[in-house]
């Protein structure tokens, strides 16, 4: 069994919330938006040099050199234009985040996520400007049974031969688990429902 990432998403809580958390020792956090997490994270992670900081939203390329000071990971790579970006951001600032690629499995036009069709050629793409891609992410369609897409995501990795997987948060964890998930995202069953 491999090890598994707890993503304690903190997004829209202040840090006092997410406090009891650091001081217990919990090291990795979630934020959607570059701002809020700059904002709210460049102090105590100066200080906290063992904090591991994901981005699980979508990443405009005009916000990439933001997010590649303060984020270690990236959760939601899928495209070339912002695949290029984070490339020549890493270079400049010689600084390298760990990326999940995001596949929308469910083919959803709300979702951001390259369909599995092109993922392949994406993959390759990411790999030649020496991006470090540690593995797949996913957000099941709502309503629908979680598991066949997580089993989907699962054997996408492994033909990429990729180690991690980003699946599962606080409604369908388990079933992620059941599927070889290695980052959980979970918010509302740490902090409680956002307001």
């Amino acid at each position: 069994m491999k090890a598994l990432t707890i993503i304690a998403v903190s997004k829209t809580f202040p840090l006092e919330k997410i406090m009891p958390l650091i001081n217990h020792g919990h090291i990795d956090y979630g934020e959607n938006k570059v701002q809020e997490a700059l904002d709210k994270w460049s102090n105590i992670k100066s200080e906290k040099s063992e904090l591991k900081l994901h981005l699980l939203g979508k990443l405009q390329t005009n916000k990439v050199k933001f997010a590649i000071k303060i984020f270690d990971y990236i959760h939601s790579v899928d495209n070339k234009k912002l695949a290029k970006k984070i490339a020549d951001e890493q270079v400049k600032l010689n600084k390298k985040v760990k990326i999940f690629i995001q596949v929308n499995l469910g083919e959803e036009e709300q979702k951001s996520g390259i369909s599995k069709n092109n993922l392949k050629d994406f993959y390759l793409y990411c790999k030649d400007l020496k991006l470090d891609i540690i593995g797949l992410m996913c957000i099941p369609p709502i309503n629908q049974n979680p598991t066949p897409f997580f089993q989907e995501l699962n054997k996408l990795n492994k033909s990429l031969n990729l180690k991690e997987l980003s699946m599962g948060m606080s409604s369908d964890y388990t079933e992620a688990v059941e599927n070889s998930s290695t980052y959980l995202r979970i918010g509302s069953a740490i902090f409680g429902e956002r307001a």
